[in-house]
């Protein structure tokens, strides 16, 4: 049998190429031609044996910031001006707009004023609660006016706390009217512009994104799911880098729009458990160096997953492959001729698994 003699290695003659019949073209001067018989067909013949072979899958995607947030102002006020340039990188801190800060500003004066009424407020009451304390020990005073004395300056206290709450409040509302970048990232366009109105309400003022690393997005059908899941625990798949905690450890190429490489390869960091109702497919995320901000979110590519081998497996070359009628005996689909002890040519079905370097798998 010829699925016998794969799995044990043997080497096994394959016909890949179709059949040429010299006497379809025949030349003055061939021997064949002259005497009108057919000549023998001539095939190429290669010997395939079991290896290693090296798989890879690929899926549409599209690109993600890492992380994407939109900037929002904190307090209202009139937008004085734009700190950055739309689409630039910016890192964490980087000042992107200014509100008015005068009224803010005004708040704080005030904070602070009414902070130091209520600091002189219990520095009074302290005094007084002093004076009171010998004299109630002489009996000058009554026990209870010693005790609103010291009363007052509790009270005091309180007030002070709260007008210093106040300030720190009014420093925060001040510091707001400055919106500074929450992460480092691609900037977006400005959504207010200078001389507007901004209130929290309606602040967003601009978004985000951290391209680098960049985030893939992509989809693995229901249908591969479950067969990689299940050649991946049958060793039927073999990653380069797998482990018991994360058996789902690919590497992750990039395919852009224009058929090339992205020149850094990435990493499989998420696969869903279960399935994405609105798409029928186990939701997928794949995470890529993008130090030179090559790639930008939003864009279409094809995620291809890398670094899987199926053990001692036959491919064999994609013309040594046919599509067979049905016939008596048999219900049609792929063949290929092998090349029997006695030189002979014999078809053989074969079932097939996808590609690898431009030849088919078979696995049965």
């Amino acid at each position: 049998m010829l699925f016998t003699a794969l799995r044990s290695c043997a080497q096994i003659l394959l016909v890949v190429s179709s059949l040429i019949l010299s006497g379809c073209s025949k030349h003055p001067g061939d021997p064949s031609a002259a005497g009108g018989a057919m000549p023998p067909p001539e095939v190429n013949v290669v010997t395939v044996h079991a290896k290693d072979i090296p798989v890879a899958f690929e899926y549409a995607g599209q690109t993600a910031g890492s992380n994407e947030t939109q900037v929002r102002a904190r307090v209202s006020g009139i937008l004085a001006k734009r700190l950055y340039e739309e689409g630039a990188t910016v890192k964490a801190g980087t000042p992107l707009f200014q509100i008015d800060p005068a009224p803010y500003q005004t708040q704080l004066a005030a904070a602070q004023a009414a902070a130091a009424l209520s600091e002189a407020q219990l520095n009074q009451a302290k005094r007084e609660a002093a004076r009171a304390a010998p004299l109630a020990a002489a009996k000058a005073i009554s026990q209870k006016e010693a005790d609103d004395a010291q009363s007052a300056v509790e009270v005091a206290q309180a007030n002070v706390q709260a007008a210093q709450a106040q300030v720190k409040a009014a420093q925060l509302n001040l510091a707001y009217t400055r919106v500074v970048a929450p992460i480092s990232g691609a900037t977006g366009i400005a959504n207010k512009s200078d001389g507007s109105l901004i209130t929290p309400a309606d602040g967003l003022l601009t978004t985000l994104s951290q391209t680098d690393p960049l985030y893939v997005n992509f989809s693995i059908t229901e249908a591969d799911f479950l067969k990689l899941s299940s050649d991946l625990s049958k060793g039927a798949l073999t990653l380069a880098k797998n482990s018991v905690h994360k058996p789902w450890n690919f590497a992750v190429q990039v395919k852009l729009a224009d058929g090339s490489i992205f020149p850094t390869s990435g990493k499989l960091n998420f696969v869903s458990t279960t399935v994405n109702t609105a798409t029928g497919g186990f939701d997928a995320r794949a995470q890529i160096a993008n130090s030179k901000n090559i790639l930008r979110p939003g864009q279409f590519v094809h995620v291809i997953l890398t670094d899987s081998v199926r053990p001692k497996t036959i491919a064999i070359p994609q013309r040594a492959v046919i599509d067979a009628p049905p016939t008596n005996g048999f219900a049609g689909g792929k063949i290929v001729f092998t090349v029997t002890r006695d030189n002979k040519l014999a078809p053989r079905p074969v079932t097939l698994d996808g590609w690898s370097q431009g030849e088919w798998i078979v696995t049965k």
